[in-house]
């Protein structure tokens, strides 16, 4: 049983853009907004810069077990929409993992 839902509307990943805080490494981009329902919300992106469907399902892949290993320990009450960059494909679960644990650090969700 997972204690968070994914975002899927389009008007969702819009508003994280534009209002969101966003934390960058050389793996992942996160962007981090409050919402009000009180629930954790989680968004995947990849673009087509990241290569064909292979690379960007691996993309999506890494970066939904990282979070899955991380979703017991953030606050409730968020949109998190994680995006993709060049190096994803390429480098281990864990590694993307210690990134989105320090953007997670830095934004104060972590408990």
């Amino acid at each position: 049983m997972t204690n968070y839902l994914p975002i899927k509307e389009n008007k969702d990943f819009q508003k994280a853009y534009a209002r969101g805080k966003f934390y960058v490494s050389s793996v992942l981009v996160s962007y981090v907004v409050r919402n009000r329902r009180g629930t954790l919300r989680v968004g995947i992106t990849t673009s087509r810069k990241i290569g064909n469907a292979v690379r960007r399902n691996r993309s999506r892949r890494v970066i939904r077990e990282s979070f899955r290993s991380l979703a017991g320990r953030v606050k409730p009450g968020y949109d998190l929409v994680f995006v993709a960059r060049a190096k994803t494909p390429f480098v281990k679960c864990c590694d993307v993992r210690r990134a989105m644990e320090r953007h997670l650090q830095k934004a104060g969700l972590l408990l």
